[in-house]
């Protein structure tokens, strides 16, 4: 009969030898959850390091629709908006009184890479090498993309077993960084089309650009 104080000591070390996670694991369960979402709205706080270690803290609700429509909806600061149909992004700026317009395939915005979870998600067509380690329970996952002309440096991840990506951080070429942390995840519900059509606010200044916003 086995010693029962055993028991949790041979239990322990049954987990601590249960094999890792292979990274063409994780990154499947990323593609498996976002490539069968159609439909998704989270919470979202948005921090963008710039020059000189200088931080700036955002927050609201982030809306998606595929095919190509995104909506990020700032409760901080109020007002603010940067909605795409897949082909124009409309930027809304209301300290300003302003809106400007860009090509969504022009853009250099550090918002427009996440746009990957509005298409066929698929992590070998479009980054090169990948890093990855443990944190607790999850996965930090360092990804350089192919192109060269790509926007940004590399796209960071932090995703759960079940392929949740719960922080992603975008590298612009620039030197600065935006990190969005995701909570409150809801997937395939129903998004009136209403959410991704704009209409430009009484009295603000409508500006059409070409490449940066």
């Amino acid at each position: 009969m086995a010693n029962p104080a055993l028991i949790p000591v041979v239990l322990l070390l049954a987990q601590s030898a249960a094999p890792a996670p292979q990274l063409s694991e994780i990154l499947k369960r990323i593609e498996e959850r976002y490539n069968n979402t159609k439909t998704l709205k989270t919470d979202f706080q948005q921090t963008m390091a710039v020059a000189q270690g200088r931080t700036v803290s955002e927050s609201g609700v982030l809306y998606l629709r595929k095919p190509g429509q995104m909506r990020w909806e700032y409760a901080q600061p109020k007002g603010k908006l940067f909605l795409t149909d897949g082909k124009q992004i409309h930027y809304v700026t209301p300290a300003a009184r302003r809106v400007e317009v860009s090509a969504m395939k022009e853009s250099e915005d550090l918002r427009a890479p996440l746009a990957f979870l509005l298409g066929k998600l698929d992590f070998s067509r479009d980054f090169q090498r990948f890093e990855y380690s443990a944190v607790g329970t999850q996965w930090k996952i360092k990804a350089i993309p192919k192109s060269q002309k790509s926007m940004f440096e590399f796209v960071e991840f932090v995703a759960g077993a079940d392929g949740f990506l719960s922080v992603v951080t975008v590298a612009g070429k620039d030197g600065s960084t935006m990190t969005y942390s995701f909570a409150n995840e809801q997937r395939n519900l129903p998004l009136a089309s209403k959410l991704f059509q704009f209409e430009a606010p009484e009295g603000f200044e409508v500006v059409k650009l070409r490449g940066e916003l």
